[in-house]
Formats: structure tokens, C-alpha cells, sequence
């Protein structure tokens, strides 16, 4: 379908945006305006504003702003097409006509949506009757009163195999079929899908019925079933309650994802209106998306048994690849193995309010999970451990998350495995326990710099420099890592200073531009035989290498060669004490530096892919 500049246009003349707005929204006339509190977000005195004459609504606030389709996408939550088909009925508009499969699909669809809304009045009907007595029994144990048992249009699936077939029999088999009502088997007459079970209608974000959840009122599997996915309906894209959640999430500037339809109800029970739900499987990509396009940082609270949090795991590992700066997901874990409906029944909305004030950022959870998944007394162990981490951190897409998520997982590995106790002590050591780090000194001593002026390779530092070139945009952030490094060549020292200082003045330093400066400076000549001669056989001095792997790998060796003239430096004092005193403790300090300073050969070998002839 084309919508035209001029067709939006009009559509925006014809609708009285003041008249729209204050079906959802209390306003106040104000001169030639309107003003009420923001729905946007939480205040006590007004800011937010609708202009009829300008055609548009803004907060001083928080700076929402927007026009009849905005507000309609923004606050109803609908999608751009839904909000323009709302809004050009209500102004008696024709949509531009769709071609012949487009609205063949479009009267199937409507069809369709008027089965879906006779089932639901059916299901109410059957739960207030003779019939839906058990029905009207398990809602009242539940808690849940009339008013909300209407608000969410409960209802009841009778124990027949026919009876909704005969309700609708007006539509006809082939739609109920269609609609995903009645189940056809081969060779045999069409019967209905749900028996002896509380309906509970699955809307659109337009608040139309396109399926059902059935939770079975007594014994029996499964305990709850669910429509098939049918021409309205997409359980994957779909999530319960968010046609209602959608504009309270906005207010409350949150939304709450929990596992099942009756936490969905306790919670609006208790006043928290933007809570939602996947439908009986965990979240999907397609879901957390939508759960992005109302807010940044969904708040995930799944069941807090086993089941419940190996979900939430699921779902955190689904939104790696979407994480973007400022979007992420949150969790909160409930105590106990409870469900948010067994929280709020025994302790109401303050109990549930007081977890989602901390909750459990995605790099925790991640992190967390990952430390507890195996024992880590070994370094295979540990090695498996940085491989979970790493293998997560590379499903990230964005370049700058990924590169965020790397250190942070670096740092707390370091500092979970790698960094001791400090070296002066004024009383006994504590007892080395596996697992123990160790902090190098702080600030770098003149000593440990000397160690490092002869005990970094030269050619690891060329190759370094290399990388460097390939990859300036590396030399601001680790500006201050690369100032320790102490080179043996006074050209490669002098070189490397003049890059750091050039990206510092550089805010985009790229390969281009440093190419160009170097062209016409003393460094040409060596700059030129860097690129061109290194034989070291890392990833970041190829040119035929993975960019982002590239620069990950030159980050890792440019951390452990400022850490190794440190290391160097404290297993020097430790061997010299430990000839003095030869106290049992210094052997063991002095052994635990050793160990550390193996292990940052083993990374640099790790992260050498070749090295021809080296």
C-alpha cells in the first residue's frame, strides 16, 4: 500500500488531535491549548500540551512530541500502517486500494477477526452460565475479582467436543478450522480444540481477539494450551497484554515480561499495568524486539525455580545480537522458586516493587550464569569459562557493546583468577587459596619499567605498532596502556608516542588520514617497513584478517604487555625475598607469579596464529 505526502497530510487536517488525545487523556483548556499531565512519563503539574491549530502535542518535560499519527504509534502502541487505517476510518477516508492478493488477505483477516470476537463472547457467555460454575470457582480461589476477571474477558471452553462448533456454525467449519477453534483430522468431522478449560483472549496491539490461551480447570495435560499459529496470529511475534501494557509502560517509562497469563492479570491486580507475556514459549528474538520499540530496558522476572531461570538465560543469550548503547534487558529473581502471582498474592504490590528497585543488569546475569555453570579449580576449567565468555560476546553485533562487554568480561576475569594480595604486609600473609588474584603495584615503579625495557621482545612490540597503523582507531582508547610500554628501539618508542598523541588531538583518526600525516613526517620510512615487514603472525598485522577479530586480539596483547614488566618486576622482589628469608610463604608467592607470568605467555601463544620464520 502507497501513502501518499498529500494523503498523510490530509489525514492530519481532518483529525481533531485534542478530540483523539482526550479519549485516553484528562486535558484542560489553556488559552488555544490543551495541557495535562504527561502520559509519557511520571508528574504532578502539567507540561504536556495539544496545539489543534498546529496539529501537534508536546511536554516540556520530557520532550515528547508528535502529531495525530505519533501519538497513535507512541502512546496506543500500534504499528504505522494500523495507526493510519484507525485513524482514516474515524475521518471517513478511504485507504489508497491494495492490489487484489492484498485485499484478499485483508477480507480473510477481517473475516477472521469477527469469528475470533464471536468465540470470546461465546466463551463469556458459556463462564456465566450453568456450565462455567467449576470456571467461576478456580477464578475466585485464584483472587481475581469480577472487575478484572471482565477487564482481561475471561471466559470458559465447555467439556464438548461440539459445543462451540454449534455456536458458530454460521461461519462455517472451513473458518473455525482457519481461526484455529476446531481441529480437523483426516476423514473425520471438525471438533472443538478447547474443552473444560479458563479462556483467556490473546489480543493485537489494536485490542482485537486474534487467539486463545486454555488453562484446564481440573487434573489433565497439558495445563495449558494455546491456539495454533494462524493468518492473524504469529505465537513468536506475539505478546499477551500488550494492547493494555503498551500505553502504561510509556507512563511508567518500564515494562515487565513474565512467563505466564496470570501473572500478567496478579500484577494489574495490584496496579503494575505494563506487564506482559510470552505464550507458553521463551522469548523470542521477534518478541524482545518488540519489547524494545516501547522501552530500552525491559524488566525480565520469570519464575525463580530452575525452569524459570534457565528462560531468562535464554532470553538474555536471544538479545545479544540487538544489544545497541542504552538498550539492554534487566532481571529481577523472585525468592523461593515463586511466580509474580504468588509474590504479589502474599505480599502485594510493595513486595514486588522493593525487587524491581535493584534489578540484575544483563552483564551480570551472563557473567553469573556462566561462573556457575562448571567448576573452575583448573586452568582447562577457566579456559572453558573465557570461551563461554568470549563465544557470547561475539554474538553481539554492535561493534562498540561487543568491545564494552570484552573488557568487562577481561576485568572480571582478572580480577576472579589473576590478582594476588598485595605484596608489603604488615602482618602474617593469608593462606593462597586456587581462584586467588593478584593487584600488581600501583603507580608503575621505575623498576618494573626497567624490566619491561628489555623484557618485551622487540619484535612483539613492532608488531604491535603495526597493528597500530592498520587500526588507529585503537590508540585513543588504550592511550594510557600504551604510555607504559617501553620499547628498546628509540624509533619504535618515538613513533609509538607521536601515534598517541595524534589520536588524542585526531576525534576520528582513521587508516586514511594517519596515512596521509605520516606520508610528510620523519616516521614515513618506518611506518612503511612496519606494514610491510613484520613477521609476526597476528591476526591485527594481516591484511587479510577479520577486522573485529583483529583489533579484539591487539587490545588482549597490548593489555598483557603493560602487564608484564609489572609481573616481571614483583617475581624479581618475591625471588630476591624469598633468598633472604627462605620463608615458606615467599617460595609460594614467588611460585604464584610464575604461574601468572606462564599464563600471559600462554595468551600471547594463543593469540599468535603463525609465525613464519620468527
Amino acid at each position: 500500500m502507497s501513502l501518499s505526502p498529500a494523503f498523510l497530510d490530509e489525514l492530519r487536517t481532518r483529525t481533531l488531535l485534542s478530540a483523539l488525545v482526550s479519549k485516553t487523556l484528562k486535558l484542560t483548556k489553556k488559552g488555544r491549548e490543551f495541557a495535562a499531565c504527561c502520559p509519557f512519563h511520571s508528574e504532578k503539574t502539567p507540561s504536556f500540551y495539544v496545539n489543534d491549530e498546529k496539529g501537534f502535542y508536546h511536554c516540556f518535560g520530557c520532550g515528547a512530541h508528535g502529531d495525530a499519527i505519533r501519538w497513535m504509534t507512541d502512546q496506543r502502541g500500534l504499528p504505522f500502517i494500523e495507526a493510519v487505517k484507525e485513524l482514516a476510518q474515524a475521518a471517513g477516508m478511504e485507504l489508497p486500494a491494495p492490489d487484489a492478493r492484498e485485499a484478499a488477505r485483508a477480507e480473510r483477516a477481517k473475516s477472521l477477526h469477527d469469528v475470533m470476537a464471536a468465540a470470546a463472547a461465546w466463551f463469556e457467555e458459556q463462564y456465566a452460565g450453568l456450565a462455567g460454575a467449576q470456571a467461576r470457582t478456580y477464578v475466585e480461589k485464584r483472587g481475581i475479582p469480577e472487575k478484572t476477571r471482565k477487564a482481561f474477558a475471561l471466559g470458559y471452553a465447555p467439556d464438548s467436543k461440539t459445543g462451540l462448533r454449534r455456536a458458530l456454525a454460521q461461519f462455517g467449519d472451513a473458518m473455525l478450522v482457519e481461526a484455529g477453534l476446531l481441529i480437523q483430522v483426516e476423514d473425520k468431522e471438525p471438533y472443538d480444540r478447547f474443552r473444560d478449560r479458563l479462556m483467556i483472549p490473546i489480543r493485537d496491539p489494536r485490542g482485537r481477539v486474534i487467539a486463545f490461551g486454555g488453562r484446564i480447570i481440573g487434573q489433565g495435560e497439558p495445563k495449558y494450551l494455546n491456539s495454533p499459529d494462524t493468518p492473524l496470529f504469529d505465537k513468536g511475534r506475539t505478546l499477551y497484554n500488550l494492547d493494555r501494557a503498551a500505553p502504561a509502560a510509556r507512563k511508567a517509562d518500564r515494562m515487565i515480561v513474565v512467563e505466564g497469563y496470570l501473572d500478567v492479570i496478579a500484577l494489574a491486580q495490584v496496579g503494575i499495568e505494563e506487564a506482559v507475556a510470552p505464550l507458553g514459549t521463551a522469548l523470542t528474538e521477534h518478541q524482545i524486539e518488540r519489547l524494545w520499540r516501547q522501552v530500552d530496558t525491559p524488566l525480565l522476572c520469570f519464575d525463580g525455580d530452575n525452569a524459570g531461570q534457565k528462560a531468562a538465560f535464554r532470553a538474555a543469550t536471544r538479545a545479544l545480537p540487538g544489544l545497541a548503547p542504552g538498550r539492554s534487558l534487566a532481571f529481577l529473581t523472585l525468592p523461593g522458586g515463586q511466580d509474580p502471582d504468588d509474590l504479589v498474592r502474599a505480599g502485594g504490590r510493595a513486595v514486588f516493587e522493593t525487587l524491581a528497585a535493584a534489578p540484575e543488569p544483563l552483564v551480570d546475569r551472563l557473567w553469573n550464569h556462566e561462573l556457575a555453570a562448571e567448576p573452575l579449580a583448573t586452568p582447562e576449567q577457566r579456559a572453558g569459562l573465557r570461551k563461554r565468555l568470549n563465544e557470547l560476546v561475539a554474538a553481539i553485533s554492535d561493534n562498540d557493546v561487543r568491545q564494552q562487554y570484552q573488557a568487562e568480561f577481561r576485568q572480571r576475569f582478572e580480577a576472579q583468577f589473576l590478582q594476588r594480595p598485595p605484596f608489603q604486609r604488615s602482618g602474617p600473609r593469608p593462606p593462597f587459596r586456587p581462584g586467588q588474584g593478584w593487584q600488581p603495584p600501583r603507580p608503575i615503579s621505575a623498576e618494573a619499567k626497567g624490566v619491561g625495557s628489555s623484557g618485551i621482545d622487540r619484535r612483539l612490540i613492532k608488531g604491535v605498532v603495526a597493528g597500530l597503523l592498520r587500526y588507529p582507531d585503537l590508540l585513543a582508547r588504550h592511550a594510557e596502556a600504551l604510555h607504559h610500554l617501553q620499547s628498546s628501539d628509540p624509533a619504535i618508542a618515538r613513533l609509538l608516542d607521536a601515534l598517541v598523541d595524534l589520536a588524542l588531538q585526531e576525534q576520528a583518526l582513521d587508516t586514511e588520514r594517519l596515512g596521509t600525516i605520516l606520508r610528510s613526517s620523519e616516521f614515513d620510512a618506518l611506518a612503511r617497513d612496519l606494514l610491510r615487514a613484520d613477521r609476526l603472525r597476528f591476526s591485527f598485522t594481516r591484511k587479510d584478517a577479520d577486522p573485529e577479530r583483529a583489533r579484539t586480539d591487539l587490545a588482549e596483547v597490548i593489555q598483557v604487555m603493560v602487564e608484564q614488566p609489572e609481573i616481571e618486576a614483583a617475581l624479581q622482589l618475591a625471588t630476591e625475598r624469598f633468598m633472604r628469608t627462605l620463608d615458606e610463604e615467599d617460595r609460594q608467592e614467588q611460585e604464584r607469579l610464575r604461574e601468572l607470568r606462564d599464563e600471559h605467555a600462554r595468551r600471547l601463544a594463543n593469540l599468535l596464529q603463525d609465525d613464519e620464520g620468527a
